[in-house]
C-alpha cells in the first residue's frame, strides 16, 4: 500500500512541476518577469538542476535590469564542479550588459578554453555563443573541438557561421565535407540552394564552381563531377551537366539512371539538342529491349519537337522501323500510340491513324494497356470531329476501369468532348465530380473548365460566344491553330463586351506565342492588364508580359515591373514564388 502511496506521490509532485514550468514560461513569454521569477524559483527549489528553468530565470534578472544578481545565481552555478562551462558564456553575456566588456571576454575566453580539459563540451559552449550572435567564439569552440578530436563533425555548425558572415566560399566547404559524408545529401543540397540562382555568373554560383574545380583537381573523386553536375542542372546548363555525367559513367561503370534523368530533365525543360545527345549516349551502350524501346521513342519525340512537317515522313518511316524491328507487342504499346497520335496531330493523317489502332487492338493486352488503346482512339475521333464514336470509347474505359486514374481521365474527356460539342449542362455534370478527383492535375482541369462554362453559359440564351469559344479550343486541340486564332478574333469583334473576352484574349495570346508571335501575344496580355482590371487572369497575363519581356524582348526593366505587380498585388497567385524568385534576381539580391 505504500509503495503504491508513493507513487501517486510522485507522479502528482512531477504534473505540479510540469503546470509550475507552464506557468513560469507563460508569465515569461508574456514579459511578466516578477511573477515569472517567483515561479522558476519555486521549481528550482525543487530540481535543481533544470538548467531551461535556471537559465530563463537569468534572463528574467537580465530584463529587470537586476544584472548584479545574475551574476552571483551564475557564479554559484559554476561554483559546482558539475555544472556546464556553456554558463560561462551565459556569464559573459550578462557583463556585456552591464557595459563590461573586459569582464565579457574574460568569461568568453574561459569557455572557449574549457575546451581543452572536455572538448564534449564545445557543442553546448558553441550554441551558446550562436544564441548571442558571437560567431567568431563559437567557430573558435567548434575548430578547437576538432583539432582535439578528429572525430568530431561541428560543419553544419560552421557552414551555418560562415553563411551569417557571408564568407560563402568556407561556408560551402563545410557544406561539401557534409556531403562528401552523405549526411542528410537532399537537405544540405537544399541549403546550398538558397545562396544560388540559375545565373552562372552570379558571384556565389562562381564561388561554388571555384571550390568543386578546386578539389576536383586536388583529390580526383566522383564526388565532386556529382556537384558539378548538380550546380550546371541549377543554372540549367544541361550540356555541361551532361559532360560530368558521362565522366562519372566512364568511370564508375555504374548503371544509366543518372544520365536517362538527366535527359528527362533537359527534354522537359525544352533543351531538345541536348537531349537528343544525352538519349544518343545512351542508345549506344549494351540495352536490354525495353530501354531501347524507351530511348527510340523518346528520340522521336524530339524530333517531331525538332523538325518541321517537310521531315515528317522521315519520322514517320523511323516510327515504322522501329515497330518492325520490335514487333507490335506489349513491350512496344507507348511506341504504338506515340506513332498514332503523330500520325493524327502532326501528320495530320487521321484515318491512318485509326486504321493503325484497329489493327493493332487484338493483340494481347492488358486491361490497362487496352485502355490506353481505346483513350487513344478517342482522343483522334475527336480531333477528326466524331464525337459520339469517341464518347463510346471513353465510356468503356470507365465501365472497365471504376475507381482508376486512367477512368477519371476518361471522365474528364466526356466532360472536354461535351464541352467541344456544345453539350454544356452534360460536361457540367461530369466535372462536377471530378472536382473532387484523387488525381490533383485532373481535378485542377476539371474545376477550370467547370469556371469556364458556368462562368458564361448564362450571359445568353443561345450561348453563341461560348459555343465559339470551345470550337476555337476543338481547333487549338486539333493543332489547327490559325484556324482557331481566326475564330477566336470573331469573338473579340462580335463579342466585345462579353464576359468570355479575358479568356479569349488570353488563350489567344498563349497561341500567339506557340506560333513565335511575339509582338501579337504580348499585345493580348497587355490588353487584359490595361483595360481589364477585374478578370481573372490579370496575374496569368502579368506572369506571361514578364517572361517575353524578359527572353523576348530583353528588357529586364519593364520584366522586373510587372514581376513585382504580382508580388504586391496577387500574393495569392500561382506565379507568386517564380514572380519573387526572378524580381529579386533581376534587382541584383
Amino acid at each position: 500500500m505504500l509503495k503504491y502511496f508513493f507513487c501517486f506521490f510522485l507522479s502528482f509532485a512531477f504534473f505540479s512541476i510540469g503546470q509550475n514550468v507552464k506557468l513560469a514560461n507563460s508569465f515569461f513569454n508574456n514579459g511578466e518577469y516578477n511573477k515569472a521569477l517567483l515561479e522558476y524559483d519555486k521549481i528550482l527549489t525543487i530540481q535543481p538542476y533544470r538548467t531551461d528553468c535556471f537559465i530563463n530565470k537569468i534572463k528574467c534578472l537580465q530584463e529587470l535590469e537586476q544584472y548584479h544578481i545574475a551574476e552571483q545565481e551564475l557564479n554559484n552555478k559554476l561554483d559546482n564542479k558539475n555544472s556546464s562551462p556553456s554558463l560561462l558564456v551565459e556569464l559573459g553575456y550578462n557583463f556585456s550588459l552591464k557595459k563590461d566588456s573586459i569582464s565579457a571576454n574574460k568569461a568568453y575566453n574561459d569557455a572557449i578554453n574549457s575546451v581543452d580539459k572536455n572538448p564534449n563540451y564545445a557543442n553546448s559552449i558553441g550554441k551558446s555563443f550562436q544564441k548571442y550572435n558571437l560567431l567568431s567564439q563559437a567557430e573558435e569552440t567548434y575548430k578547437k573541438a576538432i583539432h582535439l578530436n578528429k572525430n568530431y563533425n561541428f560543419d553544419y555548425q560552421l557552414a551555418t557561421i560562415y553563411g551569417q558572415q557571408n564568407e560563402i566560399e568556407k561556408m560551402f566547404e563545410s557544406y561539401l565535407r557534409l556531403l562528401k559524408n552523405k549526411k542528410n545529401t537532399s537537405a544540405i543540397q537544399n541549403l546550398i540552394g538558397k545562396f544560388l540562382n540559375d545565373d552562372p555568373e552570379n558571384n556565389n554560383n562562381i564561388l561554388l564552381k571555384k571550390v568543386l574545380l578546386k578539389n576536383t583537381q586536388s583529390t580526383p573523386d566522383i564526388f565532386w563531377n556529382e556537384q558539378l553536375s548538380w550546380l550546371f542542372v541549377q543554372q540549367k546548363e544541361f550540356d555541361k551537366a551532361f559532360i560530368q555525367e558521362k565522366a562519372i559513367f566512364n568511370r564508375s561503370g555504374e548503371n544509366l539512371n543518372r544520365i536517362f534523368n538527366l535527359g528527362l530533365l533537359s527534354k522537359e525543360k525544352g533543351e531538345f539538342e541536348t537531349a537528343n545527345k544525352i538519349f544518343n549516349f545512351i542508345s549506344e551502350q549494351p540495352l536490354d529491349d525495353n530501354t531501347r524501346i524507351n530511348i527510340i521513342s523518346l528520340l522521336l519525340e524530339i524530333k517531331e519537337y525538332k523538325n518541321s512537317r517537310s521531315e515528317y515522313d522521315i519520322i514517320a518511316n523511323d516510327y515504322k522501323k522501329a515497330l518492325d524491328s520490335f514487333g507490335i507487342n506489349n513491350k512496344t504499346i507507348k511506341l504504338q500510340l506515340a506513332y498514332a497520335n503523330f500520325l493524327a496531330f502532326k501528320k495530320y493523317d487521321i484515318n491512318t491513324a485509326i486504321d493503325f489502332l484497329k489493327k493493332n487492338e487484338k493483340q494481347s493486352l492488358s486491361k490497362f494497356d487496352k485502355a490506353r488503346f481505346q483513350m487513344t482512339q478517342a482522343d483522334i475521333l475527336v480531333a477528326d470531329g466524331k464525337f459520339n464514336k469517341a464518347l463510346l470509347n471513353y465510356s468503356k474505359i470507365q465501365r472497365n476501369l471504376k475507381n482508376n486514374k486512367l477512368s477519371q481521365e476518361a471522365r474528364f474527356k466526356v466532360a472536354k468532348t461535351s464541352y467541344y460539342k456544345g453539350d454544356f449542362d452534360w460536361a457540367l455534370q461530369q466535372l462536377k465530380i471530378l472536382k473532387s478527383s484523387t488525381s490533383q492535375l485532373i481535378a485542377n482541369d476539371a474545376l477550370d473548365l467547370h469556371l469556364l462554362i458556368s462562368d458564361h453559359i448564362d450571359e445568353d440564351s443561345l450561348n453563341v460566344a461560348l459555343k465559339q469559344y470551345s470550337k476555337a479550343d476543338l481547333f487549338a486541340f486539333q493543332n489547327k491553330n490559325t484556324e482557331a486564332i481566326a475564330l477566336l478574333n470573331n469573338i473579340l469583334n462580335k463579342y466585345p463586351v462579353s464576359k468570355i473576352i479575358d479568356n479569349v484574349l488570353f488563350f489567344q495570346g498563349t497561341i500567339f506565342e506557340l506560333q513565335g508571335n511575339n509582338k501579337q501575344a504580348k499585345s493580348n496580355y497587355e490588353r487584359i492588364v490595361n483595360t481589364l482590371k477585374d478578370s481573372v487572369f490579370m496575374d496569368d497575363a502579368l506572369y506571361q508580359l514578364a517572361k517575353l519581356e524578359l527572353y523576348t524582348f530583353q528588357n529586364t526593366k519593364q520584366s522586373s515591373e510587372y514581376f513585382e505587380n504580382i508580388i504586391f498585388n496577387h500574393a495569392d497567385s500561382i506565379h507568386f514564388v517564380e514572380a519573387k524568385k526572378m524580381y529579386r534576381k533581376l534587382r541584383g539580391d
